[in-house]
């Protein structure tokens, strides 16, 4: 099959607005798909010249071609959190969340969940997420059937937690380990899924916990590691109350040899320079959840600071549902370009784009297969529309660069924007 439309796809990270080196554009583009995978890239006309005769061709212009956006954190038990009212993240934990958590130890609940979160996942454009799962092996396994099903590549972990949650959220030390491993043996590798080893936090893990925790990742170094740290400074104090040995919140995760260059870390908005230093020796990447730390009240994540440190610390971008309010990567980069400006700093549209596509990719350390168009890689795309709505039509009008482009989508977007979903090479939007 030939797609045909404008291709954008990044290169490296785009130092400024003018940095037109860190990416390919084409004015009139085209991809070569084939059993899942992008053949070909580049101009239309080149393209086409590599494909056979006769081949089927689909026009999108004059929409935007880009790789599938990525959203690094994000909990699928939590679509009916979502909206949630509560006045800080302990609270709204306590209130809705874990209690909504409880429904996943019934299975159908667990497949019903699955495929609206996959649903609202195509219907924004997302084509590959990490989640967490709840602490029932049901989520887990409702998730990746789901993800096969769909031949979506996807990265997700049954939570383990063994205190500081309601009962029926509550697994053991023993019962952690055992059924992480047999999620692993039934789901890592099987078509595109990935599992991700996933310790909630340190409040809901005791010292025993974390150690099988350590000992999984001992077992399995390839695999990603997801977990949250210093999102709030209730949290932060509750925290170092329960690990008095450790200097602080990160420390608690170094000392069960649990950072690392495939370790998720969500949120990371309150750390001490001697934290940053860690997060950079180890290769460590902090999530930044934007519209989940407006929503609740968490504070400012220091987006720019971590990366122009003299040791820089790497960040991914995600949505956190449900403390997040938008399954959108345009929205939440909308929120994210705000935090920056509350904190004197810019993130242009180039930055944005490149962060929910191959800087997600390659905080995963999945760039060879996912985030670029370029060949060889899984054929995972969205065409996008910057007239989608009458009002961004209007604006459109007045729309002069690629620039101009990116940051109406992302100021005024949303799965409005998403004219197509394709995942492995297959448009799965349309119908929805």
């Amino acid at each position: 099959m030939l797609i045909r439309g404008r291709t954008l796809s990044f290169l490296r990270k785009p130092e400024s607005l003018d940095d037109h080196a860190a990416y390919a554009y084409e004015s009139d583009g085209a991809l070569l798909i084939a059993e899942g995978l992008i053949l070909a890239s580049g101009a239309y006309e080149t393209v086409k010249a590599q494909a056979p005769e006769g081949i089927a061709e689909i026009d999108h212009r004059p929409h935007l071609i880009l790789p599938g956006f990525i959203d690094t954190h994000l909990h699928f038990p939590q679509m009916q959190v979502i909206g949630s009212y509560a006045a800080n993240l302990l609270e709204w934990l306590n209130t809705y969340t874990f209690p909504e958590e409880c429904r996943f130890v019934e299975s159908a609940h667990a497949q019903r969940i699955a495929t609206h979160f996959f649903d609202e996942m195509i219907r924004h454009g997302t084509t590959t997420a990490v989640a967490y799962c709840s602490v029932h092996k049901s989520s887990v396994d409702a998730f990746f059937a789901e993800a096969l099903r769909r031949d979506m590549r996807m990265i997700a972990g049954k939570v383990m937690m063994d205190r500081n949650a309601p009962q029926g959220l509550l697994d053991t030390p023993e019962m952690g380990y055992d059924e992480t491993r047999a999620v692993i043996e039934e789901w890592h590798g099987k078509g595109r899924n990935h599992v991700a080893i996933t310790p909630r936090f340190a409040i809901t893990s005791t010292p025993e916990q974390m150690r099988a925790t350590q000992t999984l990742i001992q077992e399995f170094p390839d695999l990603h590691v997801q977990t949250h740290l210093s999102e709030n400074r209730d949290e932060i104090d509750f925290t170092c109350s329960l690990y008095p040995e450790a200097q602080d919140y990160t420390d608690v995760y170094a000392r069960y040899g649990m950072l690392g260059p495939k370790t998720l870390l969500g949120h990371c908005i309150h750390l001490s320079e001697r934290e940053m230093d860690v997060m950079s020796d180890t290769g460590s990447v902090a999530v930044h959840c934007p519209t989940s730390n407006l929503f609740l009240g968490s504070g400012l994540f220091p987006l720019k600071k971590l990366g122009r440190r003299a040791k820089p610390v790497r960040v991914s971008v995600a949505t956190d549902i449900g403390g997040g309010s938008s399954y959108s990567m345009l929205r939440t980069l909308d929120e994210a370009y705000k935090i920056q400006q509350l904190q004197g700093e810019r993130l242009n549209p180039f930055e944005s784009y490149h962060l929910m596509t191959r800087g997600n990719a390659e905080a995963l350390s999945l760039a060879d297969r996912i985030g670029t168009l370029e060949p060889g890689t899984d054929a995972d795309f969205v065409v996008l529309d910057m007239a989608a709505t009458p009002a961004m039509a209007l604006k459109a009008e007045v729309v002069n660069s690629l620039a101009d482009e990116l940051f109406l989508l992302q100021t005024m977007g949303d799965d409005r924007a998403i004219t197509e979903t394709y995942v492995a090479g297959k448009a799965v939007k349309t119908g929805l």
